[in-house]
Order: structure tokens, then sequence, then C-alpha cells
């Protein structure tokens, strides 16, 4: 799937917090990254996967069989 090749392994697991429930400040502090730079990245995954929230990215990415239960936390 094109989509998929295109979402980077950063914005995947971004995108995996944000579904669990996490705060770009959480996701962040789990990653080891800024919430700016959580925000840099779902920004990305916004322009791939042609979507304009949070919420319309994570359920595009679960259509899209982005974010399974085997994908990386």
């Amino acid at each position: 799937m094109e989509t998929q090749l295109r979402l980077s392994a950063r914005e995947i697991e971004v995108l995996l917090k944000i579904a669990r429930g996490c705060t770009y400040a959480q996701a962040g502090a789990q990653l080891g990254i800024s919430a700016h730079t959580v925000a840099a990245h779902i920004k990305s995954a916004y322009r791939k996967l042609d979507v304009h929230s949070a919420g319309a990215a994570v359920m595009r990415a679960v259509e899209l069989r982005l974010l399974t239960e085997g994908a990386k936390p």
C-alpha cells in the first residue's frame, strides 16, 4: 500500500501514542522527543493521510491498517 510506505516509522509511533490517548507532551516524553517534534510528525502524517485533525489521522491510519496490534507502541 503506497500510503504505508510514505509514513515514517516515527510518524506511526506518534500516531499510536495519540490513538492510545496520549497528549503531545506525553507522547514526546514516552518517545524521548519534544512535544513540538510530536506536533511536526503529526502535521506530516496529516498531509500524507490527507486529513486535518488527530482523530481523523488515527481513523484513516486504522482504515489503512497502519495501526495494528502488532505495531510498535
